[in-house]
């Protein structure tokens, strides 16, 4: 039997001794559960002592007139924790936090640049990147370009063409990079001043 399938079964196996316990706690007759639910009381004993296989058709029903989630007569397993534990690891003196578990497509990362006096180092490959600084100044480098970006701007580029980024020699920055290998392009729309004005 595959893993998944004794997995199943094993819930289902403790279907009966839940219903039973769950009628035993709250004190109630087969003959009233079978009035409630509609069941026969045949059916329900069978439920109770595993000689019947547990439907929907069944437990919906029983859910209802115990009043409890479907999950409760199931033991369905809880959901997991649904927090994502990202490990930072340093790159070339920064702190680069991925965003993104999957591989290929959009990668995401929090960038941490510390203030250093670094040479740019220009360099080029496929793909396109989409830059926003969340805090402090950053230093950018895109060809014959040198720019100096504050909180709150966005830089999008080709990465074919030769760029740097990095600290601005004084300032520190944290940074919030979009990276697609395949040129992916994501695009920031600007509002016209007209959008403004009431």
């Amino acid at each position: 039997m595959d893993p998944t399938a004794a997995v199943i079964a094993s819930a289902l196996d403790q279907v009966g001794p839940r219903l039973k316990r769950l009628r035993n706690q709250r004190q109630v007759t087969l003959t009233s559960l079978a009035a409630a639910t509609g069941i026969s009381k045949s059916t329900l004993s069978r439920l109770e002592t595993g000689q019947r296989r547990p439907s929907l058709e069944l437990l919906l029903p029983l859910a209802q007139a115990y009043n409890v989630p479907l999950d409760d007569l199931v033991g369905a397993p809880e959901v997991g924790d649904p927090r994502i534990r990202l490990k930072p690891r340093v790159a070339n003196g920064r702190t680069v936090v991925p965003l993104t578990r999957h591989p290929g497509g959009v990668q995401a990362w929090k960038i941490v640049i510390p203030a250093s006096k670094k040479e740019p180092e220009l360099k080029t490959h496929e793909g396109y990147e989409w830059l926003y600084v969340l805090s402090g100044r950053m230093r950018l480098v895109l060809g014959d370009n040198d720019l100096t970006l504050g909180p709150g701007e966005v830089a999008e580029f080709d990465t074919r063409v030769p760029h740097w980024f990095g600290s601005t020699g004084g300032h520190g920055a944290e940074v919030l990079s979009l990276f697609g290998q395949q040129g992916e392009r994501l695009h920031v729309r600007a509002k016209s001043s007209k959008e403004y004005k009431h």
